[in-house]
């Protein structure tokens, strides 16, 4: 069994693979200040209720491929391998680990661990030219040549950040439940906010990869758009230009890269 973890700025992802098949994912906040034991507590906890694991931390997996974007939180991941799985063949996505996905922007290593996965996934799934949409913190659009090539892409603030900023700086406004309203008209305060979230959101997905597939390919109708991310399904009815819904995209991508790293270790 191999064990998928993906850490972003408010979520971590953890995946559990059986072969190519994801068979259980978690989802919890990400803390900075967790230690290595406490994550390791978390872990045991979550993984503990699965029927294919042991009852001891560690039973069962044989490999763990992890991607962070919080730098404090890779270093206790990094920690908890050595630690508790040392005999457990371990990939962190980091500068100098193989992906297979040339990465053609200014400065490589500024571009975020988890958007280089997604790549990785989206060339393997589907080919390119494509563009990955990944709804979380950030809204980020990632392009992807025919040629398999990280590109370049487009970073927006959130959904969450939007509402919550809403929220602070509007004076007579505050935090909503991110919901699709009656209609795109609201009747009432909370429904005019979704709407301004859900529908500005679409209009923006929609504007960007238009705008991104004419610079991606000759024919923009042949570049593949990937939504992914927890907030995707807010805006998948939406859209327009999404191909395809892969929740669990930056699990998958983290398998492709352990397994093209696991035979040099």
């Amino acid at each position: 069994m191999l064990l998928t973890i993906d850490v972003g700025n408010t979520h971590t992802v953890l995946g559990l693979f059986d072969g190519e098949d994801i068979v259980e994912h978690w989802r919890i906040s990400t803390d900075s200040r967790r230690t290595a034991d406490e994550l390791a507590v978390l872990l045991q906890g979550l993984m503990g209720m699965h029927p294919l694991l042991g009852d001891e931390l560690g039973d069962g997996i044989d490999g763990i491929a992890i991607c962070a974007t919080v730098p404090s939180v890779l270093h206790e991941l990094r920690e908890v391998t050595r630690r508790y799985y040392g005999d457990v063949p371990a990939v962190l996505v980091e500068p100098g680990v193989k992906t297979g996905v040339p990465i053609l922007t200014d400065h490589p290593k500024e571009v975020g661990a988890d958007r280089i996965i997604n790549a990785v996934a989206a060339v393997e799934l589907y080919g390119g030219p494509a563009i990955v949409v990944d709804f979380g913190t950030a809204t980020t659009f990632d392009a992807v040549s025919a040629r398999g090539e990280y590109v370049g892409g487009v970073i927006a603030p959130g959904i969450e950040i939007s509402v919550e900023a809403l929220g602070v700086k509007g004076a007579q406004l505050r935090k909503i439940e991110v919901a699709r309203p009656r209609s795109v008209i609201g009747k009432n305060t909370v429904e005019a906010m979704q709407s301004g979230i859900v529908y500005g959101f679409a209009g923006q997905v929609d504007g960007v990869v238009n705008r991104m597939a004419r610079e991606l390919a000759t024919d923009p109708d042949d570049v593949t758009v990937i939504a992914t991310g927890g907030l995707a399904p807010m805006v998948l009815g939406e859209s327009s230009v999404i191909d395809e819904h892969e929740p669990w995209l930056t699990l998958m991508g983290l398998r492709l890269v352990y397994e093209r790293n696991v035979s040099r270790m």
